[in-house]
């Protein structure tokens, strides 16, 4: 069986521990301040070897990647004295542990989302809801996620992706009030994905397009930054309803670790509560709603009327 190091040096593995490090001062991991300058930000590797209880030599070798069997106890040493989160410690252990080399990189199977999950999504008519797979592809998503995004199913197949739609469709500035927020945790997302699958062609892919037309992508990329999404609050400024805020819960689903089920709801008789209800009855009788991005209150509190037979 084919180790990293005949593979090479892990490169991802090094760039990853280089900038976890390069975030954290001396004092604030308890160290004594040095005289003189330091070359690097952050801390020494002798300093981290320190920290986590090995020997320089080693943790030399395991940032550069030449330490294939790293013990869960050593990486867990080292993800404390780097002060890792639970994703971040996540992707320490898939890029320190990958799998066995591949000849070739090989697309994944297609993803299918089950009859009865997409029987759900026809059912939550006042919610929302889309299901994600591999790379943030869209897999499903039911109307009112469509009102809300775009119609990704009108999309050609490779663009139904919401980090394409995030970073190259002109729309998505507009309609996420925190844009910027938004599509961090989404280049983020994407290495967190990029730790578990490394050979995915089709990531490489979506990747180098990215990287190629997108400046902020291409910088955030190089950060090296993770996220796993779970729960948290987005903000809309959607052209026809306005305003939102919107809290989201992402569920993945126990038969597919790289399927999950995204939920948007609004607080109960919450303005944006309102502002989907209006959204939903909009997207149910095919009638498009008042513009009321010029005002607040303009054209809201009136659902359309309803459609003609």
């Amino acid at each position: 069986m084919s180790t990293s190091a005949e593979r090479g040096p892990n490169l991802e593995l090094r760039d990853f521990l280089r900038s976890r490090r390069a975030r954290i001062r001396p004092d604030e991991a308890g160290l004594p301040a040095h005289a003189g300058r330091r070359r690097v930000p952050g801390l020494r590797r002798e300093e981290v070897a320190q920290l986590a209880g090995v020997s320089v030599d080693y943790y030399v070798r395991l940032e550069r990647g030449r330490t294939p069997n790293a013990s869960a106890a050593v990486l867990d040493a080292v993800a404390r004295a780097l002060r890792l989160d639970p994703a971040e410690r996540v992707h320490l252990f898939d890029l320190a542990r990958p799998g066995p080399a591949a000849g070739r990189r090989r697309p994944a199977p297609p993803q299918r989302v089950r009859p009865g999950l997409l029987r759900v999504l026809d059912v939550l008519t006042d919610t929302p809801a889309m299901i994600l797979g591999h790379r943030l592809d869209v897999l499903a998503a039911n109307p009112l996620a469509k009102a809300l995004y775009t119609d990704f199913d009108a999309l050609p197949h490779r663009d139904r992706n919401l980090a394409r739609f995030i970073f190259l469709d002109p729309t998505a500035h507009d309609l996420l009030a925190d844009w910027e927020t938004a599509a961090r945790g989404t280049a983020a997302a994407l290495r967190l994905y990029a730790g578990r699958h490394p050979r995915d062609p089709r990531l490489a892919e979506l990747v180098g397009e990215l990287s190629v037309r997108d400046e902020d992508f291409r910088q955030w990329w190089a950060d090296h930054d993770v996220l796993r999404y779970t729960h948290g609050i987005k903000l809309y400024r959607h052209p026809l309803v306005g305003e939102l805020t919107l809290a989201y819960e992402s569920l993945t689903l126990p038969d597919d670790p790289d399927q999950a089920l995204y939920l948007y709801t609004a607080e109960a008789d919450s303005p944006s509560a309102h502002a989907l209800r209006l959204l939903a009855a909009a997207e149910h009788h095919g009638r498009p709603l008042p513009d009321v991005r010029q005002g607040q209150g303009q054209g809201q509190g009136q659902a359309p009327p309803p459609a003609r037979s």
